[in-house]
């Protein structure tokens, strides 16, 4: 890019407070000015002469867009074309042309890849799913990995133009700590999705967030997010052995972070071809057998998502009340018991104080019930909310797991057409069903798995919220018996 040209401003960004970056809206035009600022930020002036910093990527380059075009067709290409050599049936020409004559009909990035690939991967990469009293399961390590994510400190880069929070995370293999940005974490996300997306879900990060991003309770609930997401990822017997995560988790220094994640952006076994590594300890299954488990998984996790949203919807409604009107009522309440006392006060009757100090007292409890009603939600319900919250996002991955299985399922139903008409051949058609059979051992691992941690986490997490409850109500009463005690019995 060379300096002071116009570019079109892609999506809204507002800038914070005392960080030197600059608002700009999708759609304006703005100028170049330093295209040299480095870590994807460029510096920018808008049509009122403000210079600042943007995100590079909220800009569109009006001089290069067609290179740039180009180059990222060329990338797409070269990443599909790495994909598709595992299958052993593309010739690349100087043109980085490719074919599927072979298969006509066939999409370019469907379960067929898989269910037809001529060489499936080798190596020590192989996981084995094995038959365990509730079906089939993944192979689970001895020792359960887990990892402490602590002590957020902000940082600075650019000579303190740029800010950022880094996390301590300690593994309990090594008890070692080693540093993350939260981009760091959108990058093992994104490695983790891309390699184990089409058989694992892979729950979202927390949200990013532009404004307020280094404020005291923001940076503690991403912090206790980010917790909650490594914790399930550190569950899982798949990923948590897989080389990027072990990666993220135990590097030695800079040299070895960058290697490592070279090395993972290269990694051939991808999405669909993750199926590739997988042995199943037992017999192929039936496509009818296979078309059922799915549907099953379908509509229990549909079921399930809509129940997790509703639990939402209505611990926030609940959670909206204890912190407005309810403990406005409870207030109400004291102070029209306390209102009534000096009433009674002001009536010059000699044996009144009793009952106007019991009055008072009375008022001042509700008071202090209203406070508790307030203060109670962060206590139990944000970890009944939290859970829900993890769940709503582990829900929401399924439809496109269980996808990529229902189009497997559609493509081995259509084979018996597709050797009539000479696409495939008849050991194609035998593959590809016991491929299929492959896929499905791989969802039901993973069902298990899930509902594994489904039973464990709800027990937790609902023990946690009635034992807050009955600690919350128990105190009341005790509140209200003290209250009740300072009334005389006449």
């Amino acid at each position: 890019w060379n300096s002071f040209h116009s570019a079109k401003v892609l999506y809204d960004f507002i800038a914070e407070a005392g960080n030197n970056e600059l608002t700009v809206k999708e759609g304006e035009t703005v100028t170049i000015t330093n295209q040299n600022i480095g870590g994807g930020w460029i510096e920018a002036q808008n049509s009122r002469g403000e210079v600042g910093l943007v995100p590079e990527d909220y800009i569109e380059n009006f001089t290069h867009s067609n290179q740039l075009n180009s180059h990222c067709f060329h990338q797409v290409t070269r990443n599909f074309l790495i994909k598709l050599r595992l299958c052993g049936r593309v010739k690349e020409t100087n043109q980085e042309t490719f074919s599927l004559s072979r298969f006509p009909g066939f999409s370019k990035s469907g379960p067929e890849i898989y269910l037809l690939c001529k060489q499936l991967a080798k190596g020590k990469d192989k996981l084995t799913i094995y038959t365990g009293e509730v079906g089939p399961v993944w192979s689970y390590p001895e020792a359960q990995l887990d990892c402490i994510v602590a002590d957020p400190k902000k940082g600075s880069k650019m000579y303190g133009l740029k800010s950022y929070i880094e996390y301590q995370i300690t593994p309990n293999t090594t008890n070692r700590p080693v540093n993350h940005r939260y981009k760091h974490f959108d990058w093992l996300y994104e490695r983790l999705l891309d390699k184990f997306g089409s058989a694992i879900p892979i729950p979202s990060l927390p949200d990013k967030q532009v404004t307020g991003r280094f404020e005291e309770e923001f940076i503690k609930m991403r912090m206790e997010r980010l917790q909650g997401w490594m914790t399930r990822m550190c569950r899982h017997p798949v990923v948590s052995s897989s080389d990027v995560f072990q990666l993220f988790l135990t590097y030695k220094d800079e040299k070895d972070w960058k290697m490592g994640k070279r090395k993972a952006e290269k990694d051939e076994t991808v999405g669909v071809m993750i199926f590739s590594t997988i042995e199943p300890e037992a017999h192929d299954l039936e496509l009818a057998e296979v078309d059922q488990k799915c549907e099953q998984f379908s509509r229990f996790t549909k079921a399930m998502d809509d129940g997790v949203k509703e639990i939402l919807t209505v611990g926030n409604e609940h959670w909206k009340r204890c912190t407005g009107p309810l403990p406005k009522e409870y207030q109400r309440i004291g102070k029209a018991f306390q209102n009534l006392s000096s009433v009674f006060t002001s009536s010059g009757y000699q044996g009144e104080s009793t009952l106007t100090d019991a009055m008072t007292a009375a008022g001042k409890t509700y008071e202090e019930i209203a406070q508790m009603v307030a203060e109670q939600p962060k206590k139990d319900l944000h970890f009944l909310m939290e859970t829900n919250n993890e769940y709503k996002g582990l829900l929401g991955c399924f439809p496109d797991t269980i996808g990529v299985h229902k189009a497997a399922i559609d493509k081995v139903k259509e084979a018996d057409k597709l050797v009539a008409a000479s696409k495939i051949t008849p050991q194609d058609k035998v593959t590809m069903a016991k491929r299929v059979s492959t896929m499905s051992y791989a969802l039901q691992a993973e069902m298990n798995h899930f509902h594994s941690n489904r039973i464990y986490d709800y027990n937790r997490v609902m023990q946690q919220y009635l034992e807050e409850q009955v600690k919350f109500y128990e105190t009341i009463a005790a509140k209200l018996r003290q209250a009740h005690s300072q009334f005389t019995t006449m």
